[in-house]
């Protein structure tokens, strides 16, 4: 199977019509149906690794001040259990716990109700540990690989420029609006990604002050490290949604393999 990083934006995406839920529904259409699908997602943010292994996972709302609809919004999606134990096994650069009290965080179910709408899929989210460093969480999506052989779909949600304080709301509307600074990190990043130059995003932290400010906090970035460590060509790496929004936030995401 591919994997895929994508650049989750808002809630609303949920339910708007925009060209980046369009990129989503058409790079579904370039991959197989998977036989389940693997969440990494920004918003399950933990001490420990865990897995969801419900058979039922709940439609989690991790949010506020947003419309009645979205609160409401429901993918009802099945779990996996066999796929929970199976990526827990597979996890031997920590210990990795099955959970049965998480569900599908917006993260998840935001970008797959475009991708899958008829939640005909089952999927299980891997939640991200805060205390490991980034090249563990690389390490870890290494580890995830033989999943793929298996028809199961990874997927990474987040976004690689994600500063919501420094958001110019008032230009949201504003196509492709990027600060300098969060359009060097975006740049630099594409640079590395497309070159297939993974060892200055895995040490992130070092590249100076546009990095910094588009990765204040680990979250949103983490995601995209799990995909990369996937076994891949990087020639075949490819980008959509190549967009900023807001001046500090990109909706970049990436489809490999």
């Amino acid at each position: 199977m591919p994997a895929l990083f994508l650049g989750h934006g808002s809630p609303m995406n949920a339910l708007e019509e925009n060209r980046f839920v369009q990129g989503f529904r058409s790079v579904a259409k370039t991959i197989p149906t998977p036989k389940a699908i693997l969440c990494i997602s920004a918003h399950w943010y933990t001490h420990g690794t865990k897995v969801t292994a419900m058979k039922k996972p709940k439609t989690i709302h991790d949010f506020g001040g947003f419309p009645r609809a979205l609160h409401e919004f429901q993918y009802p999606a099945s779990g996996s259990p066999e796929l929970a134990q199976a990526t827990a096994g597979l996890i031997t650069k920590t210990s990795a716990s099955l959970d049965d009290s998480w569900g599908l965080d917006h993260g998840a179910w935001t970008v797959l109700t475009h991708l899958y709408p008829n939640a005909d899929v089952p999927v299980v989210q891997l939640s991200l540990d805060r205390t490991k460093a980034p090249e563990v969480h690389f390490a870890l999506g290494q580890q995830l690989d033989a999943l793929r052989r298996r028809g199961i779909l990874i997927v990474g949600s987040g976004n690689i420029v994600h500063n919501l304080r420094l958001v110019d709301f008032q230009n949201m509307q504003r196509r492709n609006h990027g600060f300098d600074w969060a359009l060097e990190a975006q740049n630099f990043v594409n640079q590395q990604l497309t070159t297939g130059d993974y060892e200055k995003l895995v040490d992130y932290s070092k590249q100076g002050r546009a990095m910094n400010l588009a990765v204040p906090t680990p979250d949103h970035y983490l995601p995209l490290l799990y995909v990369l460590g996937l076994e891949h060509n990087p020639d075949t790496l490819k980008l959509f949604n190549n967009e900023m929004v807001g001046g500090s936030l990109s909706m970049t995401s990436v489809r490999l393999g």
